[in-house]
């Protein structure tokens, strides 16, 4: 079942006053943007993106009751600012990203997500996009394969996992999760906090089979292109790696001067271009947390363009 983390906070602190202009970057279930166009009131209007072609289906149905108030398009919200283009949308009062695997994908063993079932190594949020986790597996070199899990993965034993990945293709190709999660599991042990070994590694070839970390730092600049002055910024990440991303961004634009640090005084003459609403990121309540444990590492920041 799919659950909208953070859903108060992000329609408290997103929509800020009524009607206006939404880009839901990330639709997933929908419930983020069903509950953003019932909080805008009947003149609001929304574009809902995914690159997930099956979500685009999903919400579609679930948000037919709104009309020609809603478009939906399949997209990577990097893209956010040409769709509008397209749209013929200049400007927009809001912008939510909510980052990482929906509860659809993960729960769709076929997608190749998770672990916790065998099925083939996909990954792919764009299912027509290649290429796949067993594509990158089977034939990335070594020190490329060390480099995605070290990086994207933060996995401590990164060597040992990529250099088990290459003997064991060496015998027979990897084309299962369950293949690539037994041969993480032989290297390295699980730890004191009880998280399967495989966790870090498939998050890593997830982040670059869908090139994420690339995609949020052209969609955050395309989000803060399209808004309005006043209008707001609201991301949600669930790992450092992406939350670094986004509390950067956030923080940069939100500086009056932007000279080198060298400088003894500024010479740039700039003003911020952001100021952030939520500074320090909110968290999911004990009480979301015991409903909806996927919310247990969602962190949400909210900046207001100047």
């Amino acid at each position: 079942m799919h659950l909208p983390v953070l859903l108060d906070e992000v329609v408290a602190s997103l929509v800020t006053s009524p009607g206006g202009i939404w880009v839901d970057g990330t639709l997933g279930g929908g419930g983020h943007a069903e509950a953003v166009l019932e909080a805008a009131g009947p003149t609001a209007r929304l574009v809902g993106l995914d690159k997930d072609p099956a979500a685009i289906e999903r919400v579609t149905e679930r948000l037919k009751r709104f009309g020609d108030r809603v478009v939906l398009r399949h997209s990577d919200f990097s893209r956010m600012d040409a769709v509008l283009n397209e749209l013929g949308v200049s400007g927009v009062d809001g912008v939510l990203l909510d980052l990482g695997v929906s509860s659809f994908q993960l729960d769709e063993a076929e997608r190749g997500f998770s672990f916790r079932s065998d099925a083939l190594l996909d990954m792919r949020m764009d299912t027509s996009s290649p290429p796949t986790a067993a594509d990158l597996v089977n034939t990335l070199d070594e020190a490329e394969l060390d480099r995605i899990i070290r990086d994207f993965g933060e996995e401590r034993f990164h060597r040992k996992v990529a250099r088990a990945i290459v003997e064991a293709r060496s015998l027979s190709p990897i084309g299962t999760t369950g293949q690539l999660a037994e041969i993480v599991r032989g290297v390295v042990r699980k730890g004191a906090d009880g998280i399967d070994p495989a966790t870090r590694t498939f998050q890593a070839l997830r982040i670059a089979v869908n090139g994420e970390l690339e995609s949020l730092e052209k969609g955050l600049a395309a989000g803060f292109r399209v808004l309005r002055p006043g209008g707001r910024l609201a991301v949600i990440s669930f790992h450092s790696l992406e939350d670094r991303i986004v509390k950067g961004f956030m923080r940069e634009r939100s500086r009056a001067c932007r000279c080198p640090k060298l400088l003894p005084k500024c010479v740039c003459g700039g003003r911020p271009e952001l100021k952030e609403i939520i500074r320090k990121p909110l968290f999911a309540s004990e009480e979301e947390v015991r409903r909806n444990p996927r919310a247990r590492s969602a962190r949400l920041r909210v900046a207001e363009k100047m």
